[in-house]
């Protein structure tokens, strides 16, 4: 599990709910759980906040950090994305962004794609990038201040359902999405039973907990919440869905007690001595 994504994950399950901040040693004492060392932490939150994405404050000899409010819209918008999805009918509407980006702004254009399909868009042709949901202004509005970017916004509907299914079929590659669906529930689904009986406890629960957040939040920039009559037979999303959130939820308990050990410790040993220096 990647270092970078990790700080993320724990604020946005575990420390939003605790102040939205946490000391540096509490912080390397839970990165610790993760097999992150002490100095990758270090130097990670140093870069994290000279990129914009943590603040930081001194609390007399500790030094405080917490997320940017760039950083937290990104997460409440990730969280929305992993955690929902969509219900009700299928109005039979395609959304659609067509864009023109200039040749010299190759890396705009791959900033843009990134966008689209965290937003849930496919490529239904090198430029122009479609949804079955309306979320254009997720996308225009990541976009207001780039002059270089046109981006042109229409509405259509397909000549029937079988023109649909074969829209979605091109837009994105559905069978590799559903073996990774598979492959998932092959991994996480015999472990639920463990987790009904209140197994793992303690670090173990919070690094079982961290590392089921860690591998389904990769699923949003792949899914784009197709309606049921759009997917293939047999489609493993849903049930992918429903595993994960029983999962996270049964896990919930003893890893946030986890966590409050750790946030609630009280500052003695080598560790204080070190974030004094």
């Amino acid at each position: 599990m990647k270092a970078r994504e990790l700080i993320f994950d724990i604020f946005g399950d575990h420390l939003r709910y605790r102040g939205g901040e946490a000391r540096l040693r509490d912080l390397s004492s839970l990165m610790g759980s993760l097999d992150v060392p002490e100095t990758t932490v270090r130097v990670l939150v140093t870069r994290l906040r000279k990129e914009g994405w943590l603040t930081s404050r001194r609390d007399g000899r500790e030094t405080i950090y917490g997320l940017t409010d760039a950083s937290w819209r990104l997460l409440d918008e990730g969280r929305e994305r992993i955690f929902s999805r969509a219900t009700g009918p299928w109005d039979g509407q395609w959304h659609m962004i067509i864009y023109s980006v200039p040749e010299s702004e190759r890396a705009v254009r791959e900033r843009l794609r990134k966008r689209l399909a965290w937003c849930g868009f496919g490529p239904f042709s090198s430029a122009t990038w479609l949804s079955p949901h309306d979320r254009t202004a997720q996308v225009l509005d990541a976009f207001v201040d780039q002059p270089s970017v046109q981006l042109d916004v229409f509405r259509s509907r397909s000549k029937g359902l079988d023109a649909d299914r074969s829209i979605a079929a091109r837009a994105w590659d559905l069978g590799v999405l559903d073996d990774a669906y598979a492959e998932y529930l092959r991994d996480n689904r015999p472990r639920l039973a463990a987790y009904r009986a209140g197994r793992p406890e303690g670090v173990e629960a919070f690094v079982e907990r961290m590392r089921l957040v860690h591998h389904y939040r990769t699923f949003p920039f792949r899914d784009p919440d197709l309606p049921p009559e759009l997917l293939p037979a047999g489609w493993h999303g849903r049930v992918a869905h429903e595993v994960f959130l029983e999962a996270h939820g049964l896990l919930r308990a003893e890893a946030e007690a986890y966590v409050d050990s750790v946030t609630e410790a009280p500052e003695t040993g080598p560790a204080a001595e070190r974030e004094a220096g």
